[in-house]
């Protein structure tokens, strides 16, 4: 068969190495005579996988030994509240304000009563710049940005320093380059997008940061108590778990982050030279020095809706899925993941500038 070229914002594309490698392993993974989503948690057959994960995780992604990595449940909306109720002590929270995501981690800190404050926005300009001269107040309880934002297509290219301990959402980008972690003390991510499947949510914190959480947090909610057990306290979504460590085992393949964030760098600027050099038939909603290299949001003839709807329909003609722009933004939007090969990329910009040089 012929695979689809998948544009999808998440759920995402995964590598067709790893479901290959999945599906040959579905039903008896290893010689056990049994398949990995049948496997005991606490079995080694399954603690083996559990254990590599993490341990590719700090190889790969190069995190220091002080931190540990956590897998937990209920996505990156889960965090919004999981963070802020572990790390909290009576102060304020800062955000900046992105986007949807980071406007949805503002609204659970203000539903658990906590004091918030919003130290820079893009809103006014509908989110398609990230903002410059970020202060954060050095007493705050931590602060908070969402690295990349899927929906108007913004990306940090470097995160703003701080005194507080910063939070990053990476949802949407981790994996995709690399991260100084001096400047970071708790990072989380749904694996969704460039981590594997839905269910897994990757949290990465300073052990410093674990006793910080309040007897009265729910067993659940505490990040010290996944942290003691390994995050085998309950049982983890463990062919997520398999399936994230295959996809790390596939990045390592790739020549490591450093080379993906290559590749990632190249499929980004041949969407946005496509864009830029059609004299203004195609229009990005990001600011130029605020693109991201995971999601490329546009419009045809500035938002030219009959057209629009013509090139979806011939994207998904030639195989190309996933390319309808949110509501918040309408137009297109082509997320180009890790998994999204450079093919897919090309065959995506041949189209644009075919239909370009007819509608133009």
């Amino acid at each position: 068969m012929k695979r689809t070229y998948n544009f999808n914002a998440g759920p995402a594309a995964i590598p067709t190495e790893v479901l290959e490698i999945a599906q040959k392993e579905l039903l008896d993974f290893q010689g056990s005579g049994i398949s990995i989503m049948e496997a005991s948690h606490r079995a080694p057959l399954y603690e083996n996988v559990h254990n590599e994960a993490i341990r590719l995780m700090h190889e790969l992604y190069e995190i220091p030994e002080d931190y540990q990595v956590l897998f937990v449940q209920g996505g990156a909306s889960t965090q919004f509240a999981m963070v802020p109720l572990n790390l909290t002590q009576g102060g304020v929270i800062e955000f900046v304000n992105t986007g949807t995501w980071s406007t949805k981690a503002i609204k659970e800190a203000k539903i658990l009563g906590l004091q918030t404050k919003v130290v820079a926005s893009s809103e006014e300009s509908n989110f398609d710049h990230i903002p410059e001269g970020i202060a954060f107040s050095d007493d705050a309880d931590y602060v908070h940005i969402t690295s990349n934002n899927t929906i108007y297509g913004t990306q940090y290219k470097t995160y703003p320093t701080s005194k507080a301990p910063l939070v990053v959402d990476a949802s949407s980008d981790i994996f995709s380059y690399t991260v100084d972690w001096s400047n970071i003390e708790l990072m989380y991510a749904g694996a969704q997008k460039n981590a594997g499947p839905s269910g897994v949510t990757i949290v990465i914190i300073r052990k410093s940061l674990l006793d910080r959480v309040a007897n009265t947090v729910p067993t659940m909610l505490r990040y010290k108590i996944h942290a003691e057990n390994n995050s085998l306290y309950n049982t983890p979504p463990t062919f997520g778990i398999y399936l994230l460590k295959l996809t790390l085992d596939w990045i390592k393949g790739q020549g490591g982050i450093k080379a993906v964030e290559a590749v990632n760098t190249q499929k980004a600027n041949l969407i946005y030279d496509a864009i830029d050099e059609s004299n203004g038939f195609f229009t990005g909603h990001a600011a130029k020095d605020s693109r991201s290299h995971m999601n490329v949001v546009f419009t045809i003839q500035g938002g030219n809706p009959e057209l629009e709807k013509e090139f979806i329909k011939l994207t998904e003609e030639a195989g190309l899925i996933g390319l309808k722009g949110h509501r918040s933004t309408g137009g297109l939007r082509a997320s180009i993941y890790n998994a999204v090969s450079l093919e897919a990329v090309e065959a995506l910009v041949t189209l644009m500038k075919e239909f370009a040089a007819k509608h133009a």
